[in-house]
């Protein structure tokens, strides 16, 4: 037997851990109060809380805005730095990053497949009711008409034509009348005429001395071809006089 103020541990029979106290009761009272603990747990410890320091602190408020973590993250991981947990190893998801379960692909719906006919004689009563026996009727088409065609021939024979193909020819398109020939003498004044205009709108650019001689040559060989024009002009004018 164990003295007052004495403990002792041992092991029992089955590897248990067995640790004697001094009783709690009044000195007359030699109740023991045993506790019993499996071997290799140990007594039951609270876990020690982690202090963390302000560098550490400010770290991880710089890693947790790298990463882009949402506030309610940032303010989890907070509150564990401040109660002096171990960190976690992963964040919870939000709600807004839950993965939504995907839905159920409807099965296919498989229809029972169509059954063939069964191919059946009819009788031939039926036949003949549905008109299966009966012929098609002949339609003779439009002839032409007899009496039209022996006025036709007798017209051939008298005349040697017909006359209603003279009725389906198409009149003659009428001939256009050519226009008059324009006057040469007409055309070489508007011709002269733009060649001066030519001349000044280069001039007027700067230009009037490169174009000038080539102008000037083409306007005096219009003006040779006016005289000869007014020339042979003027004699047939007299010819005609003097055959008067």
């Amino acid at each position: 037997m164990l003295g007052m103020g004495e403990q002792r541990l041992g092991i029992g029979d089955r590897g248990c851990v067995i640790a004697s106290f001094p009783p709690q009761g009044p000195p007359m009272a030699s109740q023991k109060q045993m506790e019993v603990v499996t071997k290799g747990t140990g007594f039951r410890r609270r876990p020690k809380t982690t202090t963390y320091t302000p560098g550490t602190c400010e770290l991880l408020r710089v890693m947790m805005k790298e990463s882009k973590l949402t506030n309610i993250q940032q303010r989890h991981i907070m509150d564990i730095m401040k109660r002096g947990d171990a960190l976690p190893l992963q964040c919870s998801l939000t709600s807004s990053q839950r993965v939504l379960p995907s839905k159920q692909i409807a099965s296919p719906i498989y229809l029972p497949p169509i059954l063939a006919a069964r191919p059946h004689l009819r009788p031939a009563n039926m036949c003949q009711a549905n008109g299966a026996y009966s012929r098609e009727q002949f339609k003779p088409q439009a002839t032409r008409d007899l009496e039209k065609e022996k006025q036709r021939l007798q017209n051939i024979f008298a005349m040697g034509k017909d006359p209603e193909e003279r009725k389906r020819k198409a009149p003659p398109a009428r001939q256009e009348a050519p226009a008059p020939e324009q006057d040469r003498f007409e055309e070489l004044v508007k011709e002269i005429q733009e060649r001066k205009e030519f001349l000044t709108d280069m001039e007027a650019l700067g230009q009037g001395k490169q174009y000038r001689g080539i102008i000037l040559a083409e306007i005096s060989q219009k003006l040779r071809e006016m005289e000869d024009i007014d020339r042979r002009r003027s004699e047939e004018l007299r010819k005609a006089l003097a055959t008067t």
